[in-house]
């Protein structure tokens, strides 16, 4: 039985980061990843890739990763999509202590792949 690949949308300001994370990610064969380095350009991104869940960077210029997601969870199309932040402003630690920003879960920078695979299947309600 084939099963569709889960479609993940990273919003992050790094390229790099962004790029590293999109062949990680895509390298289980699990998802297919959209990168985007500029939040003011995110909501577009996302209502022609319409993704399933977007990494999301906090910090970032010109537009932050708040506005992003009242953006997204506002939009009609994207409100069911599934949103996780990726932040450097707090350690791992901080983050396992705290549950969520802004009702959304979070997970401190860098992180392992073990670790963001399964939030992202915990965040998806997968197995």
């Amino acid at each position: 039985m084939d099963t569709q690949p889960i479609r993940i949308m990273i919003v992050d300001d790094e390229a790099g980061f962004t790029r590293l994370l999109k062949l990680t990610l895509e390298g289980t064969r699990r998802y297919v990843v959209k990168e985007v380095n500029d939040g003011t350009e995110a909501l577009a991104a996302a209502r022609a890739f319409r993704p399933d869940l977007i990494l999301l960077d906090i910090v970032m210029p010109k537009m932050d990763g708040g506005d992003v997601a009242r953006q997204i969870t506002s939009d009609p199309l994207l409100k069911s999509v599934k949103i996780i932040f990726l932040t450097a402003i707090i350690s791992q630690k901080e983050a396992g202590a705290a549950g969520g920003i802004g009702g959304f879960p979070f997970m401190a920078k860098p992180v392992s792949l073990a670790a963001l695979t399964a939030m992202i299947d915990e965040t998806l309600g997968i197995a």
